[in-house]
């Protein structure tokens, strides 16, 4: 059994919500559809479900493959699936993609039926609280009373963080991957400078591309660059690519020379040309606004006041981004309310995308961690 069909075909699926959703910045949805994706089977008891949510530039896509494109396999196919640390043998998955995203979610590319023409920059700012939000209705409609665990890496960590902390009774364990619970100034400044190189370009117009026609490509493929130079560690760039030059001598000119930049502007194109200008400027917010401890006098502690899941946090050594030590404050945060909480950091050469990795120590962490779970 190959890895990339080890779930086999999945198709996505889409729900209309009727109700309108308040937003943290008061703006109102009137009505929104949410697409997600399911793995394996809801037992009688409805307790093993799993809600997988997903980082800046995920979506629901997290595991199998699509029948019209046996190439596209999910973003996390490794960890999920028949005998994988979260085993669709045991566990129903859920994987979502938030609103605000540009993978058939509600999002800036979507029509608004009012003005009869696509949101873009009309579309409001989103953050995890309304996302949290939109995962207990999720569930609601899929009849799930409570998640035996959610579970994310990145912002997706931030986000199954909101939900235990927003809604305590509809989760029983939270597993919270190279995350932080905020960011550090270096990273809002990491982020703004991607969304400058987005909004500064002569083709975003306003964020109103659509109408024009065009995309802002130079924009998005600069704030992927960046955006993949602080995904990765120095010493994975330098085991990868080192100081390579492509030709055998310099050219003395401003062409890519060496590997690395090869490499860059490949992501940077590849980017590009899938992902929606608009929704890059509202997941990188989401990321700065995320910070359970600013009503609470930044004091993380007495933010996780409300929360009874189990916790399994984990950080890589070499991840800069979302350091360990962010990842230690959330763990005091969770034994100063008496939680049960644990904790590991990770030996690992791969930087922030450390967890996206198949690596045999973190599976191995998660796998026992997940079995240990009652269904």
């Amino acid at each position: 059994m190959h890895d990339s069909d080890s779930i086999g075909i999945v198709t996505p699926q889409r729900i209309h919500f009727d109700t309108p959703l308040s937003l943290e910045s008061g703006a109102v949805l009137d009505s929104y559809e949410q697409v997600y994706e399911t793995y394996g089977e809801l037992n009688a008891a409805r307790s093993n479900a799993v809600l997988v949510c997903h980082a800046l530039s995920g979506n629901h896509h997290v595991a199998g493959v699509y029948a019209d494109n046996p190439k596209n396999i999910g973003w996390w196919n490794n960890m999920i699936g028949p005998d994988k640390p979260i085993d669709t043998r045991k566990f129903f998955v859920v994987g979502v993609n938030n609103i605000g995203g540009c993978h058939g979610s509600t999002g800036p590319a979507s029509i608004n039926k009012k003005m009869g023409k696509h949101y873009g920059a009309d579309f409001p700012v989103v953050t995890t609280i309304d996302w949290a939000k939109t995962y207990v209705r999720l569930a609601d409609k899929l009849g799930i009373d409570q998640f035996a665990a959610v579970v994310g890496g990145s912002l997706g960590g931030m986000s199954a963080m909101q939900l235990a902390l927003d809604a305590p009774e509809r989760v029983r364990h939270a597993v919270v991957i190279a995350a932080a619970a905020k960011l550090t100034a270096q990273n809002i400044a990491f982020n703004d400078v991607a969304r400058q190189a987005i909004i500064t370009d002569p083709d975003f117009h306003g964020g109103d591309f659509y109408s024009h026609g065009t995309i802002p490509r130079r924009g998005l493929r600069l704030a992927r660059m960046l955006g993949h130079i602080t995904y990765l560690s120095n010493d994975s760039m330098a085991e990868k690519f080192g100081r390579e030059l492509r030709t055998d001598s310099l050219s003395f000119n401003f062409d890519v020379e060496f590997q690395i930049e090869s490499y860059l502007r490949y992501q940077g194109d590849k980017f590009a040309d899938q992902f929606d200008a608009n929704t890059y400027l509202l997941m990188t917010k989401a990321l700065d606004y995320f910070d359970p401890a600013r009503d609470y006098d930044d004091d993380l502690s007495a933010a996780f006041h409300c929360a009874k899941a189990n916790f399994l946090v984990l950080s890589f050594s070499s991840d800069w981004r979302f350091s360990p030590e962010r990842s230690r404050s959330i763990v005091k945060a969770l034994l100063d309310n008496k939680l049960n909480v644990s904790y590991a950091e990770i030996p690992s050469r791969h930087g922030h995308d450390s967890f996206l990795m198949k690596d045999e120590h973190y599976h191995q962490l998660v796998r026992a961690y997940m079995n240990k779970i009652s269904t």
